[in-house]
C-alpha cells in the first residue's frame, strides 16, 4: 500500500454504477471522472464536463497554485505560466479523473469537491488510500517519474480539478528543483500515514481502525463547530469500510454504536465528533466504559 500511495503522491452511466455506494446509509455520494473516455461507461468512465460550471479565470488559477505548498515558492511568472497551461475539468459523482494504469498526463489539484485515491484489487474490492479535498494534490510523482498512475482517482461528489500538463510540470521542475523537494515532503507525510494504516490493519481491532480513520479525516479536514469537530463532506460507510479494510456492515454497526452513545452526531449527513477523547480511546484500543 505504501508504494502505491507514493506513486500517486498520496499521487458513468447510472445503470452501470448502481449499488456502488452505500445507498441509504450515506454520509455522502461518491464521485470523480476522466474526460475523454467515451464508450467505457460501464466502468464508470465518464467524460470530463468542462461546461458544468464556469471556467476559472487565470487569476483564480494563479491563486490556487500560490496557496499550494508545492508551487508557493515559485516566481510569479512561473506560476502564471503554469496557470496559463492548466485546464479546469468538472466531474460528477463516480466519474474518474484517471484510472489505474493510465499514462500520467496531468498533475491535479482539487479546487472544489472531493477525490478518493483508490486501488482495485484482483478480487474486485476497492482499497481507498486517501480522500482529498480542496487544495489536495495528486498524480505528481507519476508525472515526474514518467510512469503510469499506480492508482485511480475518483470524485466523491461534484468536483472541480485543476490539471497541469505533464510537460509543463516537468519543465518547471527542471528550472526550479524546489518543486521536487516539496513533493518529497508531501510524499513523506503520506507514507507515514500509509505506514500507520498498514500497521493498524495488522494489529488493531476493526472498531479501533474505524475510529482512527474518522479522527484522522476530521483532524486534517474538519472544522470546529458548536457541536464539535465536523467533517466538511459526506462520508459513506462504504468509504469508511474501504479505508479500514472491513465490510460496510461492520462500518455501519460501528458508527451506529457511536451515534447511540453520543460520541458522534449526524448533521445533515455529515458526521460531527462530539466526544473526541472517547473516540481517541477507541482508536487506541481501549474499551468503552
Amino acid at each position: 500500500m505504501a508504494a502505491s500511495l507514493d506513486g500517486v503522491i498520496t499521487a458513468g452511466h447510472e445503470k452501470c454504477n448502481a449499488g456502488a455506494t452505500d445507498s441509504g446509509h450515506d454520509f455522502a455520494p461518491l464521485a470523480a471522472g476522466l474526460g475523454a473516455r467515451l464508450g467505457h461507461g460501464c466502468h464508470g468512465w465518464g467524460t470530463a464536463r468542462r461546461g458544468i460550471v464556469s471556467a476559472m479565470a487565470t487569476g483564480e488559477r494563479i491563486a490556487v497554485l500560490k496557496s499550494n505548498p508545492v508551487f508557493a515558492g515559485l516566481p510569479a511568472k512561473e506560476i502564471e505560466a503554469l496557470a496559463g497551461a492548466a485546464r479546469e475539468d468538472t466531474y460528477r459523482a463516480r466519474d474518474y479523473v484517471f484510472m489505474e494504469g493510465d499514462p500520467a498526463r496531468w498533475i491535479c489539484v482539487v479546487t472544489s469537491g472531493r477525490v478518493k485515491i483508490v486501488r482495485h484489487s484482483r478480487t474486485g474490492k476497492d482499497v481507498v488510500l486517501d480522500l482529498l479535498g480542496p487544495g489536495g494534490i495528486f498524480g505528481g510523482v507519476a508525472v515526474i517519474e514518467k510512469r503510469p498512475y499506480p492508482a485511480a482517482a475518483q470524485a466523491v461528489e461534484a468536483t472541480t480539478v485543476l490539471k497541469i500538463p505533464a510537460e509543463a510540470l516537468t519543465a518547471a521542475s527542471e528550472r526550479h528543483p524546489d518543486i521536487i523537494k516539496e513533493m518529497a515532503l508531501l510524499i513523506g507525510r503520506r507514507l507515514r500515514e500509509a505506514h500507520d494504516s498498514v500497521k493498524s490493519l495488522s494489529v488493531d481491532p476493526v472498531e479501533a481502525r474505524l475510529a482512527a480513520t474518522l479522527l484522522r479525516l476530521a483532524e486534517r479536514d474538519g472544522a470546529r463547530t458548536r457541536a464539535g469537530l465536523a467533517l466538511p463532506f459526506h462520508l459513506t460507510r462504504q468509504s469508511l469500510a474501504d479505508m479500514t479494510g472491513t465490510t460496510v456492515e461492520t462500518a455501519i454497526r460501528g458508527v451506529s454504536r457511536w451515534l447511540k452513545a453520543g460520541l458522534v452526531i449526524d448533521e445533515g449527513g455529515r458526521l460531527v465528533i462530539v466526544d473526541k477523547t472517547a473516540l481517541a480511546e477507541i482508536a487506541a484500543g481501549e474499551p468503552e466504559d
